[in-house]
């Protein structure tokens, strides 16, 4: 192992003048903003000083290089020193802090990427090492490049079990170039932390998840220097460094003590700044010069204009399922571009991810039962544009990862999202892996497409649109096997459906996915011997919705139109066409949707006892043709 050399101990004082100047500059802005966590600040200004002006490597010229250290705020409230360590570094104006949380600056409460230099939203508590573990990964295995990944976390987000299900990650994989930094200043938002200083118990329980596990002064530069050094020398183990630490250390009357989460120092402030301003000793730099990547490891690479090697394969009427056709249009695009990755959380064989791991086991990545963890290191494997990241598990499974969805969406990631298993039409399960609420926590997601195929070859051009899509998708899957209706040069895009089964004498226009367009097609067959016609729509998108068809067709049947779905009916496919007719005049709609939570039993049994099959369709037909 290299040696360690002490810094000088002219480098030391520098470090500690820095670390006063942040707060300095932390106070100050939030003085200005009049809010802000000027306390929460001050427990890390040692550490921000020794990462970004001795230990990390990037350069300010371009602070998304790829072959930069990555740095992530999981205490995302202690955004102004953050804001405040880019500015001291020269990135931009010291001055411009004081526009901290105004209206026209991107200078957030929270960090977000409107700023350059801000990777992925934090605030969420409990998130960043996910991300951070993301980004470790893809740079370990797959850029196989130098650059590390830091992850500033508080003590207490360290409440939140997704932080541990990411620690497992991290050392199940040997994440050696990822070193997580605890801020344990004792103190939480309304009183002290559950475990305040009990230093040795955070030790052993990084030590238990296989990190290297270090305690140290969180205020001694020296002791940080020495820390994150030994963190860039150990192998095959990522690295926690404890820092005990003080909230609001050096702030007279106010270093640890409650009542003072998430205030700006008022009337005190001007006193601290003074008395920190006596701290600083010798010359400090004023544009402190921060390291510089050692070499341009990190290569470039191209994730535009993805395609399927080969278009889909398939015969008319024969039968798939979606969700394995979706594992073969994986591997195709995978195929076509080395930057494609799937990720799973143990659901592989279900999901049909399992045939990317087949084909390119070094691009598929096993998070195993932690969904929060499974979408947060997606969310990291997809910054800075490394990599096309796939995520699939039983859509209702996600519901649990909500938040990390929702901070992806804030982060504007591009990640992948497919949902197998959805509705009654899984069977014997049981509601419990029913995904019945998916559509609605997907369309809630600020620019996400919604991708709801009903056949195989739908379902490959998804995952080919996907792929070249910006923002958060999500493809739901279905578990049955469904007939083949689309030849396989049929031409898909996000926001046009089709019109699967029309005649001119249509007289009511119905609206199916996935194995509800297969009961609507029954239904029009029942219907014809009455010579009853229906008009039948495959949205192909639930969002965009394809509001110019929906409309079009819903006034050539006579403004008379029924939609079924495997859905509970808030927020799902009913409610996506109630939006798009709410202002055309003289239509009404049923809406078949499951109404209360099911039960176990077969497919057929459930479709038809929760109201969404072929039979219950034809009755809703006949139902608005008496209005």
């Amino acid at each position: 192992m290299p040696t360690y050399h002490k810094p000088e101990s002219k480098t030391l004082q520098e470090l500690k003048n820095i670390a006063h100047k942040l707060r300095i500059h932390s106070i100050a802005a939030t003085q200005a903003s009049n809010s802000g966590h000027p306390t929460s600040c001050s427990s890390m200004a040692e550490i921000m000083s020794v990462l970004f002006f001795n230990t990390m490597r990037y350069k300010i010229s371009s602070p998304m290089d790829p072959s930069s250290d990555r740095f992530i705020l999981s205490k995302g409230h202690a955004a102004p020193i953050l804001y405040a360590a880019w500015a001291e570094a020269g990135l931009f104006s010291t001055k411009d802090l004081l526009n901290l949380r105004k209206i026209d600056s991107d200078l957030e409460g929270h960090p977000t990427p409107r700023l350059n230099f801000v990777d992925v939203g934090t605030g969420s508590l409990g998130q960043g090492v996910s991300v951070a573990a993301g980004m470790a990964y893809v740079g370990k295995y797959i850029d196989k490049a130098d650059y590390r990944t830091y992850a500033l976390v508080g003590d207490g987000e360290s409440a939140e079990g997704s932080i541990w299900e990411a620690c497992h990650f991290a050392g199940y994989y040997k994440l050696d170039n990822l070193c997580v930094i605890f801020d344990i200043n004792r103190l939480g938002q309304s009183e002290p932390t559950s475990l305040q200083h009990q230093m040795e118990v955070y030790r052993k329980r990084l030590d238990s998840f296989g990190f290297n596990a270090l305690v140290v002064d969180g205020h001694d530069v020296e002791e940080l220097c020495k820390a994150l050094y030994e963190a860039s020398v150990t192998k095959d183990r990522p690295t926690a460094v404890i820092a005990k630490t003080f909230k609001g250390k050096h702030f007279p009357n106010i270093e640890d003590a409650e009542n003072w989460h998430g205030k700006p120092l008022g009337d005190h402030a001007d006193n601290v700044i003074q008395y920190l301003t006596g701290l600083m000793n010798g010359d400090s730099p004023s544009n402190p010069t921060p390291p510089s990547p050692i070499k341009d490891s990190a290569k470039k690479v191209n994730i535009k204009n993805i395609k399927l090697s080969t278009p889909p394969s398939y015969k008319l009427g024969e039968s798939v399922a979606t969700r394995f056709a979706y594992g073969t249009a994986l591997v195709k695009i995978a195929m076509d571009n080395d930057r494609v990755i799937g990720l799973d959380g143990d659901t592989k064989n279900s999901t049909y991810s399992e045939k990317l791991k087949k084909a390119f086991p070094d691009r598929y990545i096993e998070c195993f039962i932690a969904e929060q963890n499974l979408v947060g290191v997606a969310i990291g494997a997809a910054c800075r544009d490394r990599t096309v990241a796939f995520v699939s598990t039983f859509a209702t499974f996600f519901t649990r990862a909500f938040d990390q969805i929702r901070m992806g969406a804030i982060s504007q990631s591009n990640v992948n999202f497919v949902g197998s298993h959805c509705g009654v039409s899984i069977g014997e399960d049981g509601p419990s892996q029913m995904g019945l609420e998916d559509i609605s926590l997907f369309r809630s997601i600020p620019g996400s497409t919604v991708f709801y195929p009903s056949d195989a070859v739908s379902t490959e051009r998804a995952v080919e649109i996907a792929a070249n899509t910006k923002g958060i998708c999500f493809i739901r899957t279905s578990r049955p096997n469904t007939a083949v209706i689309y030849d396989n040069n049929e031409i898909f895009a996000a926001g046009k459906g089709k019109i699967v089964k029309q005649s001119d004498n249509d007289v009511v226009l119905v609206i199916g996915a996935g194995i509800t367009l297969y009961e609507a097609l029954d239904a029009a067959k029942t219907l014809e011997a009455s010579n009853i016609h229906v008009r039948v729509l495959d949205p192909f998108t639930v969002k965009p919705i394809d509001e110019k068809l929906i409309k079009e067709n819903a006034v050539q049947c006579g403004g008379r139109v029924v939609v079924v779905e495997d859905h509970y009916k808030q927020g799902g496919l009913g409610e996506a066409v109630l939006s798009a007719l709410a202002e055309v005049r003289n239509v009404v709609v049923k809406h078949l949707a499951v109404d209360r939570v099911p039960r176990s039993g077969p497919p057929k049994v459930l479709i038809e006892m929760f109201g969404i099959s072929a039979n219950n369709i034809v009755k809703a037909v006949n139902d608005v043709l008496k209005l």
